[in-house]
Formats: C-alpha cells, sequence, structure tokens
C-alpha cells in the first residue's frame, strides 16, 4: 500500500468533484497525505470548499495562477504553515474558445500567448515557488494528453500547447534531479470532466476511445490519482522525466 504519511502535498486545479486533480487529491489524501487545495475565484469556490473540507485541507486559499499576488499569499502561507512541501500537482489548462476551435493555422498570437501562460509557464512558476520548500526532495506532476504526441481530431491548437508542456516538464526534471525533486508527466485518455468538455465533438472522442482502447473502457479520475500517488511516493525516486499514459492503452494503437 502506497503510505505518504508526513508528506504534504499542494493541488492546483480542482474545479468540481468531476475534475482530474480532485482524483489525485483524494488519493494523496487517502495515502496518508496533508493536502492544501485550491479554488481559481469566487464562483468556483462554492464547488470546491466541500471537496476540501471532506479531505480536511489544512490550507485551502484562491489561486487564480496568472495573479502573483495570489501565487504568492498561497506558498507564503504554506511555508508558514507547513515549513516544507513535498508534493505539486498541476492539473490546470486553458485555450480561448475561437482559438480552441479553429485551425491551428488561424490561431492568434493572444491565443496562444494566454494558452502558453497558463498551461504551460504556471507549472514553471509553481515549481520555482516550490522549489525552496522542497528541502528534502519531491515530487512534481502535471497533466496532459495523447494530442501532444499524436494529431487528434479536434484537440486543435492544445496538441501544441500540451507538447511544450510534456517538453517543459523533461528540462525540469533534469534541472531539479539533483535536488532529489522528480518531474513527471501524467497522460490520461479521454475523460467527461469540465476542461474536456470544452474540445468539439467531445463525445465521439469519448466513444472512439473505448472503442479503439485494447482495454475497452476509460480510465477514472480514480484511475489517475493512484498513478500520481504511486509517483508521489519513495516508490517512485528513481521516475522523473517521463510522460505516463493512463488510458486504457488507447495511445498504443494505430
Amino acid at each position: 500500500m502506497i503510505d505518504l504519511s508526513n508528506k504534504r502535498a499542494l493541488v492546483v486545479g480542482v474545479a468540481n468533484e468531476h475534475s482530474i486533480a480532485w482524483g489525485v487529491a483524494k488519493a494523496l489524501h487517502q495515502a496518508g497525505a496533508e493536502v492544501a487545495m485550491t479554488y481559481l475565484n469566487e464562483k468556483a469556490k462554492p464547488y470546491v470548499q466541500p471537496l476540501a473540507e471532506s479531505i480536511n485541507a489544512p490550507i485551502f486559499l484562491p489561486l487564480d495562477v496568472r495573479n502573483e499576488s495570489e501565487e504568492e499569499a498561497l506558498f507564503r502561507h504554506i511555508a508558514e504553515k507547513w515549513g516544507t512541501l513535498d508534493i505539486v500537482i498541476h492539473s490546470i489548462a486553458f485555450a480561448p474558445a475561437k482559438d480552441l476551435h479553429g485551425r491551428v493555422i488561424d490561431t492568434s498570437l493572444e491565443g496562444v500567448e494566454l494558452s502558453i501562460d497558463i498551461s504551460v509557464h504556471s507549472f514553471v512558476r509553481l515549481l520555482r515557488q516550490a522549489e525552496p520548500l522542497m528541502k528534502n526532495g519531491g515530487s512534481a506532476q502535471t497533466m496532459s494528453f495523447y494530442g501532444a504526441e499524436k494529431v487528434v481530431e479536434h484537440y486543435n491548437m492544445m496538441g501544441p500547447i500540451k507538447a511544450a508542456l510534456e517538453a517543459t516538464s523533461r528540462e525540469l526534471a533534469s534541472e531539479l534531479g539533483p535536488k532529489g525533486i522528480t518531474v513527471n508527466t501524467l497522460s490520461p485518455g479521454p475523460m467527461l470532466t469540465r476542461a474536456a468538455s470544452g474540445i468539439g465533438d467531445f463525445d465521439d472522442l469519448l466513444k472512439q476511445a473505448i472503442e479503439r482502447s485494447p482495454m475497452r473502457r476509460l480510465a477514472t479520475i480514480e484511475d489517475v490519482g493512484a498513478v500520481a500517488a504511486f509517483l508521489a511516493s519513495d516508490l517512485a525516486r528513481n521516475i522523473t522525466g517521463e510522460t505516463i499514459y493512463i488510458d486504457a492503452g488507447y495511445h498504443i494503437m494505430g
């Protein structure tokens, strides 16, 4: 059984009970970790607060990753309350609808910059703040999708964005490895989450994933949580820089 007792985690990206980040937060809590959670804004808070309370989250603060003051306040609070941090889970992505639903060749510079900022560089910023708190090493994880590697219909500009995230994760793994910090990317298959619902013809994508995957099913947020808990444990201390698929084998099919 995975034992995360005495470990402290920050989970960013929970929007509701269907969020992949929530599956991870639950798994970390069940394995014994203390879990800090954030919420995007006051509109999102009512959906996230009951979840935070259900796992006795000792830290629950707002975080819009484009708001530098909120980010600084979050890590200041973590430093004051805990003094250390062992696990960082980054599960956020965004693209403007106009750019996401159109051709990549027609995307705007502003849309790409915003998507990179929220979906990729926010991971860099979180780890920059977390690094001095990870005094005993730790685990950092982010979320991608198969569309980063192959063209997936209707995934459009998020393919290049997620490819950038995966490449960034490998660089971070190289830089932080000497400090005992692992950095990995989890790549779940299609899931019915709030974020995924913005992708065009998403129901068709779900159906195709079930039909094409060797296991003939979709992964769940609990499946992702189980892998995240393993990667956060000492059992996975030598696994870093990897993109790990949790998609019932969907990615191996031609």
